[in-house]
């Protein structure tokens, strides 16, 4: 734990500031020195020793440890309070991995990846372990992870799924009573959806934020711990396909609009089954929209 607080991180910078004055081979001070100049614990001077010593600046052989390297800038580990979120975390994991630049079956270092996040092992351990339950990765029999990646099948699955929790969703959203406050959201983003097809023709671009809060609103109305994390990734997935296909995206981008408004209309018209047929036709239409995008990446 010591390697992730921030007492741990300060020291091992504040050392790294010190062996900028050592030459290559030179020793260092003990322990008990150590410790009283960073003003920790030996405990932590330990830590900080053994990180020096993984990452190749200091060669430890018993008690001596002398300077292999000199420390570079980028040695230097950022202090807790400049981590990114959670939230963040899995927004830049997300964008990684649809991005395709990794293939299918790749293992992830945990270590390199938490320095290219900014965020702490531990923290990105915690999110890989969420993340397995969505089939983006695996742990692999030996320990660590596997990049799965985003395949035809998995965009199935995918869409298949989502499809059965929006549905959900529409359903227990035509029930409620409407002084709930989802019911002046839903009026709210209707204008915001004749807004942006006022101006399709310059913004059609503005449509891929717009659909996430508008299926956000809709699924915000289900609160169930076991599929709350499904609706991340699939928020986010949903989101990033339509920056992958650019073919007719601008009369696509109406096209999803107007779905979007014909849901909207029957739920404040009372007519759930409407509401449900325009939900199922959208999101039919979304699916064979992601599964375009990926044959336009050869991946289909």
């Amino acid at each position: 734990m010591a390697r992730t607080d921030t007492r741990f991180r300060q020291a091992h910078n504040d050392l790294l500031d010190s062996l900028s004055g050592l030459g290559i081979g030179q020793p260092l001070t003990s322990e008990v020195q150590l410790a009283a100049q960073l003003g920790v614990s030996r405990t932590v001077v330990r830590a900080v020793i053994a990180r020096l010593a993984e990452t190749g600046i200091l060669a430890v052989n018993g008690r001596e440890k002398t300077l292999a390297r000199a420390p570079r800038p980028k040695d230097t580990l950022p202090l807790r309070e400049d981590y990114i979120s959670r939230d963040s975390l899995e927004a830049r994991f997300l964008d990684w991995v649809l991005r395709f630049d990794v293939p299918a079956g790749t293992a992830l270092n945990v270590t390199q990846l938490a320095r290219q996040f900014n965020v702490p092992p531990h923290l990105l351990q915690e999110f890989l372990a969420s993340l397995g339950q969505s089939g983006l990765i695996e742990r692999r029999p030996r320990g660590g992870w596997r990049l799965l990646g985003f395949t035809p099948d998995y965009a199935i699955e995918l869409s298949d799924f989502r499809k059965v929790l929006e549905l959900n969703a529409v359903r227990s959203l035509a029930t409620l009573p409407r002084s709930h406050q989802v019911w002046s959201d839903l009026t709210a983003i209707k204008a915001e959806h004749f807004d942006l097809l006022a101006r399709i023709d310059v913004d059609f671009h503005d449509f891929s934020p717009l659909d996430g809060r508008f299926h956000t609103l809709i699924n915000s109305v289900v609160r169930n711990r076991f599929v709350l994390e499904f609706q991340k990734v699939i928020s986010l997935i949903f989101h990033y396909h339509y920056q992958w296909d650019k073919t007719m995206e601008r009369n696509r981008n109406e096209a999803a609009i107007r779905e979007h408004l014909h849901i909207i209309e029957a739920l404040e018209q009372g007519q759930t089954e409407a509401a449900l047929e325009a939900a199922r036709a959208h999101l039919t239409t979304s699916k064979e929209t992601l599964l375009s995008s990926l044959r336009g990446h050869h991946l289909a």
